[in-house]
């Protein structure tokens, strides 16, 4: 088989950045073929994707990558460890992908490396700073990044690295094929111009957040400037057809009145809630009107607003902390969003290498099929999350889409 490159995206949606990325990505490694493992309606910080999966899907395919394959559900919203873990086992499932290519703030693989050999290894004066900074009410991510930088002891050189939200999804990515003992090759490619939080357009380029609020304002002009034209065109599909979900937002009414029908126990049993969380979000829950009032009523140093809108999102779509245990312990399915005529040749390769692999081109067979119980439950987690989010549209909200929305085949 020729070079195969992987890559870990959300793709909400597809832009200039992402196109800059992928064309560096093949050209480093002399890739031949390109797979793309990404996240489907929901996103990993809590929030909905603004388009659907298989629009996001085509949008790759359009600029070039082979084989579009889905994060299932339940790791593409969990933390940034569960969601490279995920992605990573599904890439080494493949058993065909050379070099996994990242995007990072900072682009320098040595240090990014030094990061996820701390964490992996999680040597006892790291665990003991940890600790310490979460007794001072820190929240998680901040008790890890304290520590780090006190360990490590060089703050010139480390002190803005885990400030970049790219940067710790690529120590997490790094971490995980060390967990894995992967033998695809890390690559990294950096962010071009723009920051993750950057509000302005420069050079055509503009943070992932900037074009979704673009894209809400109609401001076609600017839309135009910042993405590729076919993922532009698909994007201003979606818009025109009313088929966009702006934000979490969007379903806050279910999300409120699911916390204040649950119990205590049934809210302490979402994932990352602990310590007794449960009490501050019901009682915020029964005096609130909308996810940002609930947010602000809560967060704090230790919880975050996005650790709280993912807790927010685990109830909307019945997530437990055993469905976060069961993802750790096992080997996702692989679920096709597309391909072109090189992702053809890419899965008959696949199925040739690793014939005893779960290939999902049909949700109905595998459903129906499977005798795996944590797969199948793992997929109808998906299914049901595809029918809350087209609740979300302004017209023709199906449900069950999973089971008649063809493959895309380009």
């Amino acid at each position: 088989m020729n070079k195969v490159l992987g890559i870990i995206a959300e793709y909400n949606p597809f832009h200039n950045g992402h196109l800059h990325h992928l064309i560096e990505s093949k050209k480093l490694v002399g890739a031949d073929y390109t797979v793309a493992v990404i996240s489907g309606n929901f996103a990993q910080r809590g929030d909905t994707s603004l388009i659907d999966k298989w629009s996001k899907a085509e949008m790759a395919i359009q600029n070039g990558v082979d084989l579009v394959l889905e994060l299932p559900l339940i790791y593409s919203i969990s933390s940034a460890e569960n969601f490279a873990e995920g992605s990573i086992k599904i890439l080494n499932s493949l058993k065909i992908v050379d070099c996994l290519s990242f995007g990072s703030e900072l682009c320098d693989l040595e240090i990014l490396n030094e990061f996820a050999n701390v964490l992996y290894y999680e040597p006892k004066e790291f665990v003991s700073l940890l600790n310490h900074e979460l007794q001072k009410g820190f929240s998680y991510p901040k008790a890890r990044e304290n520590a780090l930088l006190i360990y490590l002891n060089d703050i010139r050189k480390y002190a803005n690295v885990l400030t970049s939200p790219n940067n710790i999804l690529a120590i997490e990515y790094l971490k995980a094929l060390k967990k894995f003992k992967s033998p695809i090759s890390p690559i990294t490619i950096q962010r071009k111009k723009v920051g993750y939080n950057d509000t302005s357009i420069v050079d055509g380029f503009a943070s992932a957040t900037t074009i979704r609020k673009i894209a809400l304002t109609n401001d076609v002009w600017s839309l135009r400037k910042v993405m590729p034209k076919s993922s532009f065109d698909i994007m201003y599909e979606c818009l025109r057809s009313g088929r966009t979900v702006p934000s979490l937002a969007t379903f806050e009414r279910e999300i409120l009145y699911n916390l204040r029908r649950m119990t205590l126990a049934e809210i302490a049993d979402l994932p990352d809630v602990s310590e007794g969380l449960e009490h501050l979000i019901k009682n915020a829950a029964n005096s609130c009107n909308t996810i940002d009032e609930l947010v602000n009523i809560i967060k704090s140093k230790r919880y975050t607003s996005t650790r709280l809108k993912r807790i927010f999102l685990y109830s909307l779509l019945g997530i437990t902390k055993k469905d976060i245990q069961t993802s750790r312990k096992i080997d996702p399915y692989i679920r096709v969003l597309g391909f072109n005529e090189k992702g053809k040749e890419l899965l008959s390769a696949i199925t040739h290498t690793n014939p005893k692999l779960d290939i999902i081109t049909s949700v109905k067979k595998f459903i129906d099929t499977t005798s795996n119980r944590n797969l199948r439950i793992m997929l109808q987690k998906d299914i049901f999350a595809t029918n809350i989010y087209t609740l979300g549209y302004d017209y023709d909200s199906l449900a069950n889409l999973d089971y008649t929305h063809k493959i895309v085949d380009l």
